[in-house]
């Protein structure tokens, strides 16, 4: 494959030279957001993976087509309906399973956020059959790949994290509401406490003595919505004021928290209906 210049967020492209009306097209990129080594989006139609063996747990979802693979000398196959979970230092191999190709988006995770002690459960059965899996697993690469969404990208894997967690020892359940106010009180004013710039959910884990799986459930039941969006709508308000103010948006999106001005703006656009210029020209 040919590589291309970074693209933003530290995304390198790949374009393999191959000929064809539908081009084979890798992007990757690491993500600042802990236990997540590496996010790979990619669509092919020729290439076919020789066996190889990753020191990190490699989850997948295929977008389009099917891919067929070897997992420790036995066939399986990875479906658009199904997650898959490949666990490291684990010869695998992989190609299209037709002749149209296949695009998908994979996440490779360090090795202790599932524990390699789970390395065998994976091997016995990497395809797992979990549309609330998949829809979590796809709705945490859409915001992987914005910068300064990184609470939402840790509420979101720590959620997955759990799932596949309870599929790798045999006790997926649902989950059960959890009951604790208190607890999400005291999130909620490290959160309020923690603008402009915010907290990390490992790190207000820590402080309050919490699990990060526990204190998203925990804040979600108490207030109904997860502990990011609440930090998101009052970086909102600071915003809005600073508008109010005569603050130019640029400099609003810095002073209120938000990675740049296309941050803040489709934060605003979402909650207002409006942009942060248009907000501030009609004060």
């Amino acid at each position: 494959m040919t590589p291309r210049s970074p693209a933003a967020g530290g995304r390198v492209l790949y374009v393999p030279d191959v000929g064809g009306p539908a081009p084979e097209t890798a992007t990757a990129w690491r993500p600042a957001v802990p236990g997540v080594t590496e996010v790979f989006h990619a669509r092919f139609v020729g290439h076919s993976y020789p066996a190889h063996t990753h020191g990190a747990w490699t989850l997948l979802i295929v977008d389009d087509g099917a891919v067929r693979y070897d997992l420790d000398r036995h066939a399986h196959g990875a479906l658009r309906s199904q997650v898959t979970l490949l666990p490291p230092h684990v010869p695998h191999d992989g190609r299209s399973a037709g002749p149209g190709g296949f695009r998908k988006r994979v996440l490779y995770l360090e090795p202790d956020v599932l524990g390699e002690d789970r390395i065998g459960a994976a091997v016995d059965r990497p395809g797992l059959d979990d549309r609330l899996l998949r829809l979590r697993i796809s709705q945490l690469h859409r915001v992987l790949g914005v910068p300064g969404e990184e609470l939402a990208a840790q509420s979101r894997l720590t959620l997955v994290r759990d799932r596949l967690r309870g599929h790798l020892t045999g006790r997926v359940e649902a989950a059960a509401p959890v009951r604790d106010p208190g607890l999400a009180a005291r999130l909620r004013d490290l959160l309020d406490a923690s603008l402009p710039t915010g907290i990390s959910l490992d790190e207000a884990a820590r402080v309050l003595g919490a699990a990060p799986s526990h204190l998203v459930r925990t804040f979600g039941s108490a207030y109904g919505l997860p502990p990011h969006r609440y930090l998101t709508g009052r970086r909102i308000d600071d915003a809005r004021r600073l508008l109010l103010d005569g603050m130019a948006p640029a400099e609003v999106a810095i002073a209120a928290g938000f990675y740049d001005q296309a941050h803040l703006t489709r934060h605003f656009r979402r909650m207002l209906g409006t942009t942060p210029g248009r907000y501030r020209a009609g004060r």
